[in-house]
């Protein structure tokens, strides 16, 4: 087992991403709570509150949370790359919420739902190239 842990590592492709260890603590938790942000999300889209959703999309994961995750601080220390897709995620995560209030209105959870796929992909996309040491 050991061996196949060691191997695995080893194979691991992503770029390595060094911070210091403030910051690379600060990071981790910033990405477990947008974790907790999607389920949250999912759970409001399933039982129908969709403003719920939309809420906590933009306060937790949108444009405007960039300041409470202390984007501007983390920033300087992450690859292009990943800085692209952090911002994209984050801009994604806006348009889900504008399109969670529309299915509030018009019922129209494919596009919500569309959107929230976005949102994942960029996390996906993110978690794929980098990880943080």
């Amino acid at each position: 087992m050991l061996c196949f842990l060691i191997s695995a590592a080893a194979e691991d492709g992503r770029i390595q991403v060094q911070l210091p260890e403030p910051m690379r603590e600060h990071m981790l938790s910033n990405m477990r709570d947008h974790l907790l942000a999607l389920e949250s999300i999912t759970r409001d889209l399933a039982s129908g509150q969709f403003d719920a959703a939309a809420e906590t999309a933009e306060s937790r994961l949108g444009m405007s949370s960039m300041a409470l995750h202390g984007a501007s601080h983390m920033a300087p220390f992450m690859p292009e790359g990943m800085r692209t897709t952090g911002t994209a995620m984050h801009r994604a995560a806006s348009r889900f919420a504008l399109k969670a209030k529309d299915a509030a209105v018009d019922g129209g959870l494919a596009a919500a739902f569309g959107a929230l796929s976005e949102v994942m992909q960029q996390c996906v996309a993110c978690h794929s190239g980098y990880r943080v040491h």
